[in-house]
Protein backbone atom coordinates (compact mmCIF):
# COMPACT_ATOMS: atom_id res chain seq x y z
CA UNK A 1 0.00 0.00 0.00
CA UNK A 2 1.24 3.46 -0.85
CA UNK A 3 0.92 6.58 1.22
CA UNK A 4 -1.29 8.22 -1.44
CA UNK A 5 -5.01 8.53 -0.82
CA UNK A 6 -7.17 6.69 -3.30
CA UNK A 7 -10.93 6.24 -3.07
CA UNK A 8 -12.31 3.01 -4.47
CA UNK A 9 -15.77 1.47 -4.76
CA UNK A 10 -16.25 -1.75 -2.85
CA UNK A 11 -19.00 -4.35 -2.58
CA UNK A 12 -21.20 -4.41 0.51
CA UNK A 13 -19.78 -7.69 1.84
CA UNK A 14 -16.20 -6.37 1.75
CA UNK A 15 -17.24 -3.05 3.26
CA UNK A 16 -19.08 -4.79 6.10
CA UNK A 17 -16.25 -7.20 6.78
CA UNK A 18 -13.64 -4.47 7.06
CA UNK A 19 -15.44 -1.29 8.07
CA UNK A 20 -18.69 -2.22 9.81
CA UNK A 21 -17.25 -2.06 13.30
CA UNK A 22 -16.37 1.32 14.83
CA UNK A 23 -13.32 -0.48 16.27
CA UNK A 24 -11.90 -0.51 12.74
CA UNK A 25 -11.58 3.28 12.77
CA UNK A 26 -8.03 4.56 13.28
CA UNK A 27 -7.13 7.06 15.98
CA UNK A 28 -7.35 7.17 19.77
CA UNK A 29 -11.00 8.29 19.87
CA UNK A 30 -14.18 7.24 18.05
CA UNK A 31 -17.47 9.12 18.23
CA UNK A 32 -20.72 9.67 16.37
CA UNK A 33 -22.04 12.93 15.01
CA UNK A 34 -24.70 14.26 17.39
CA UNK A 35 -28.28 14.59 16.16
CA UNK A 36 -28.11 18.40 16.08
CA UNK A 37 -25.11 18.32 13.71
CA UNK A 38 -26.79 15.68 11.52
CA UNK A 39 -29.74 18.08 11.12
CA UNK A 40 -27.31 20.98 10.42
CA UNK A 41 -25.62 18.79 7.81
CA UNK A 42 -28.92 18.06 6.06
CA UNK A 43 -29.67 21.78 5.96
CA UNK A 44 -26.17 22.58 4.65
CA UNK A 45 -26.62 20.05 1.83
CA UNK A 46 -30.18 21.17 1.07
CA UNK A 47 -31.63 17.77 1.98
CA UNK A 48 -35.12 17.24 3.33
CA UNK A 49 -35.14 17.03 7.12
CA UNK A 50 -34.50 13.55 8.53
CA UNK A 51 -32.99 12.22 5.28
CA UNK A 52 -29.96 10.94 7.19
CA UNK A 53 -30.81 8.18 9.62
CA UNK A 54 -27.55 6.30 9.88
CA UNK A 55 -24.83 6.85 12.46
CA UNK A 56 -22.11 9.16 11.13
CA UNK A 57 -18.86 8.03 12.73
CA UNK A 58 -15.66 10.05 13.13
CA UNK A 59 -12.32 9.01 14.58
CA UNK A 60 -9.10 10.76 15.41
CA UNK A 61 -6.52 11.67 17.95
CA UNK A 62 -8.52 14.52 19.52
CA UNK A 63 -12.30 14.80 19.14
CA UNK A 64 -12.67 18.50 19.98
CA UNK A 65 -11.64 21.75 18.29
CA UNK A 66 -8.48 23.04 19.98
CA UNK A 67 -9.75 26.64 19.90
CA UNK A 68 -13.49 26.59 20.71
CA UNK A 69 -13.79 23.09 22.18
CA UNK A 70 -16.73 22.05 19.98
CA UNK A 71 -16.86 18.34 19.07
CA UNK A 72 -15.72 17.90 15.46
CA UNK A 73 -18.27 15.99 13.37
CA UNK A 74 -19.31 15.13 9.84
CA UNK A 75 -20.71 18.68 9.68
CA UNK A 76 -17.19 20.13 9.88
CA UNK A 77 -15.83 17.61 7.38
CA UNK A 78 -18.60 18.23 4.86
CA UNK A 79 -18.62 22.02 5.25
CA UNK A 80 -14.85 21.96 4.63
CA UNK A 81 -15.25 19.66 1.61
CA UNK A 82 -17.82 22.00 0.04
CA UNK A 83 -15.19 24.73 -0.31
CA UNK A 84 -14.08 23.41 -3.69
CA UNK A 85 -13.35 19.72 -3.09
CA UNK A 86 -16.75 18.04 -3.52
CA UNK A 87 -20.27 19.05 -4.52
CA UNK A 88 -23.46 18.52 -2.53
CA UNK A 89 -24.86 15.77 -4.76
CA UNK A 90 -21.69 13.71 -4.53
CA UNK A 91 -21.70 13.97 -0.74
CA UNK A 92 -25.41 13.06 -0.56
CA UNK A 93 -24.71 10.02 -2.73
CA UNK A 94 -21.89 8.89 -0.44
CA UNK A 95 -24.03 9.29 2.68
CA UNK A 96 -27.31 7.89 1.32
CA UNK A 97 -26.38 5.78 -1.67
CA UNK A 98 -26.16 2.04 -2.01
CA UNK A 99 -22.56 1.98 -3.19
CA UNK A 100 -19.91 2.11 -0.46
CA UNK A 101 -16.64 3.99 -0.78
CA UNK A 102 -13.43 3.62 1.18
CA UNK A 103 -10.20 5.57 1.15
CA UNK A 104 -7.06 3.48 0.90
CA UNK A 105 -4.05 4.98 2.59
CA UNK A 106 -1.99 4.81 5.70
CA UNK A 107 -4.34 6.42 8.25
CA UNK A 108 -2.88 9.88 8.00
CA UNK A 109 -4.76 12.95 9.10
CA UNK A 110 -7.65 14.11 6.90
CA UNK A 111 -6.40 17.27 5.22
CA UNK A 112 -8.27 20.53 4.93
CA UNK A 113 -10.84 20.16 7.71
CA UNK A 114 -11.75 23.31 9.63
CA UNK A 115 -14.08 23.82 12.57
CA UNK A 116 -17.35 25.03 11.09
CA UNK A 117 -17.90 27.43 13.99
CA UNK A 118 -14.50 29.11 14.56
CA UNK A 119 -12.69 28.05 11.33
CA UNK A 120 -9.65 26.66 13.17
CA UNK A 121 -7.70 24.06 11.19
CA UNK A 122 -8.37 20.58 12.57
CA UNK A 123 -5.49 18.14 12.60
CA UNK A 124 -5.55 14.54 13.69
CA UNK A 125 -8.90 13.43 12.27
CA UNK A 126 -8.26 9.96 10.89
CA UNK A 127 -11.48 8.63 9.43
CA UNK A 128 -15.20 9.12 8.95
CA UNK A 129 -17.88 6.72 7.82
CA UNK A 130 -21.58 6.00 7.87
CA UNK A 131 -23.76 2.89 7.87
CA UNK A 132 -26.93 3.27 5.88
CA UNK A 133 -27.55 -0.15 4.39
CA UNK A 134 -31.26 0.05 3.67
CA UNK A 135 -31.58 3.37 1.85
CA UNK A 136 -33.66 2.80 -1.30
CA UNK A 137 -32.35 4.09 -4.62
CA UNK A 138 -35.70 5.72 -5.44
CA UNK A 139 -35.64 7.60 -2.15
CA UNK A 140 -32.12 8.84 -2.93
CA UNK A 141 -33.37 10.19 -6.26
CA UNK A 142 -36.22 11.99 -4.47
CA UNK A 143 -33.73 13.56 -2.04
CA UNK A 144 -31.55 14.69 -4.95
CA UNK A 145 -34.58 16.20 -6.67
CA UNK A 146 -35.51 18.13 -3.51
CA UNK A 147 -31.90 19.30 -3.16
CA UNK A 148 -32.14 20.68 -6.70
CA UNK A 149 -35.27 22.65 -5.80
CA UNK A 150 -37.81 20.12 -7.01
CA UNK A 151 -41.25 19.54 -5.53
CA UNK A 152 -41.80 18.11 -2.08
CA UNK A 153 -43.07 14.54 -1.93
CA UNK A 154 -46.84 14.14 -2.01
Amino acid sequence: MTGQRETVRVEDDLFRAVYDSPASLPGRHRWTTPEADVRRLEKLLGMPARSIGAPLWVSGDEPDCPKCGRRITWYDIVSSALTGLHDKNMIATVILGEQRYVNTEVPDAIAGVRCADCHTAIEGLRSFKCHNWAYAFEELEAVRERMAGGPAPT
